[in-house]
């Protein structure tokens, strides 16, 4: 497992494996390769498959429908090393991708499809 420590906005150091990728109310896996710099990470995006024990439960409203167990689905996050590498940096709005892509570091990849969007 890649050992990668960086300083957070306290300046405690930190290490995480995992970089996860926030695109409004969905949450993508990616895992961190390299470190380039303490400003600069090479990260891979994971692959996910939803877990055929959980069930969405729809409800009438919203535009179709409401579901209303979202928060309890799972997943299998799995590496995908034919996924192609890319970079982000630390600003001071947090990490961002060269497209604006916002990511959060964590000790665990995380998988989230908001339902109700």
């Amino acid at each position: 497992m890649l050992e990668f420590t960086y300083r957070n906005l306290k300046g405690e150091f930190k290490m995480q494996h995992y970089a996860n990728h926030y695109g409004y109310s969905d949450v993508n896996p990616f895992e961190v390769i390299r470190a380039i710099s303490e400003k600069t990470l090479e990260i891979r995006a994971m692959d996910s498959q939803k877990d055929p024990k959980w069930k969405p439960e729809w409800h009438v409203g919203g535009f179709a429908g409401h579901c209303s167990n979202q928060h309890e689905q799972s997943w299998f996050i799995t590496k995908n090393l034919s996924n192609p590498v890319i970079r982000i940096r630390l600003g001071k709005n947090g990490w961002k991708d060269k497209w604006g892509g916002r990511y959060q570091l964590a000790d665990a990849p995380v998988k989230f499809y908001d339902y109700n969007f």
